[in-house]
């Protein structure tokens, strides 16, 4: 049994990560601020005896003992992160030293959840780790991107100068339960309105693309990523192509909705495409997607429309 520290984990990825160590044998020790998290999401792992809860925010030092750190401590949507985006920032850049700091000191193992948003609007497509981006460093977007950017830097450094043993991930459009349902991300977004019979909203013309995966993969691969001898940063997600109005009346169909469509200008920076290169994946940790968008859709609905 290891003691696991998962820093962000009431959030939607951080639950279902908390579950999986659980069901591993592990005991978790969730840390949240609860910003974006919710207790509702760990509410079932509460009366587990081999897991406790500390409301923590991870831009203050945290003085702990485990065995290994998943660092998923960050508000993930743009409506969130940009609420107050100075706090989105420290989080990314602050967090990550206070938790490289732990980590340095107990000689333990250590996952950044990185993100795709570090490729910016990307000139490459698909996008493969060896991929600079193309991020601008000071639009409404910046405060993640950059700080997730940030992040990474500051983990490689940790590497590199104290030998902590790192695990970076980047993580691309990832669904299903326990999704925010006011998130403003696409998938909630669409079935939420949905649900509702209100207007499903596309901005543009829904032609940009998105690659959609589900969260059991994706907990999949971050559980494989932390138990191989890969520093990473790798790309995990679904290179399944989509277009946004394609998904938008898939979700009509699975509603049953009778939403109809409306179009609204493109926010700023937005990605036209998002697609990840996972070769890297499949070579090094034995892993693609399982669960088909249809499929993973319906279990997604079947969760929104228990809040409804």
């Amino acid at each position: 049994m290891k003691r696991i520290l998962v820093a962000g984990g009431a959030g939607f990825l951080g639950s279902h990560l908390c579950e999986r160590l659980l069901q591993e044998g592990h005991f978790v020790l969730c840390v949240d601020n609860l910003y974006t998290g919710s207790k509702d999401n760990i509410q079932h792992l509460i009366p587990n005896p081999n897991f406790e809860f500390l409301r923590h925010d991870i831009c203050f030092p945290l003085h702990v003992e485990v065995d290994e750190i998943y660092n998923l401590a960050c508000p993930a949507s743009p409506i969130h992160y940009q609420s107050d985006p100075i706090q989105t920032l420290k989080t990314s850049v602050l967090g990550a030293m206070n938790l490289l700091g732990l980590a340095k000191r107990l000689k333990c193992k250590i996952f950044q959840a990185s993100t795709s948003e570090v490729y910016g609007d990307p000139h490459v497509h698909p996008q493969q780790e060896g991929y600079w981006g193309n991020v601008n460093p000071i639009g409404i977007r910046s405060c993640y991107d950059e700080g997730k950017r940030c992040a990474e830097t500051l983990f490689f450094d940790y590497h590199r100068v104290h030998q902590v043993p790192i695990r970076v991930g980047r993580i691309f459009n990832t669904y299903g339960p326990r999704m925010h349902p006011k998130d403003g991300r696409v998938v909630s977004n669409f079935i939420m309105q949905a649900l509702n019979n209100q207007p499903l909203t596309i901005y543009g013309k829904g032609t940009q693309t998105r690659s959609f995966c589900y969260v059991d993969d994706l907990i999949e691969v971050i559980f494989r990523l932390m138990n191989s001898e890969i520093t990473g940063p790798i790309n995990i997600g679904n290179p399944t192509e989509f277009l946004v109005l394609d998904l938008a009346k898939e979700v009509i169909r699975q509603t049953n909705s009778k939403s109809p469509i409306i179009f609204v200008p493109l926010p700023s920076d937005d990605p036209r495409q998002r697609r990840p290169d996972i070769s890297k994946a499949k070579q090094f940790l034995s892993w693609e997607p399982k669960v088909a968008l249809k499929e993973g859709l319906a279990a997604t609905i079947e969760y929104f429309s228990s809040l409804v």
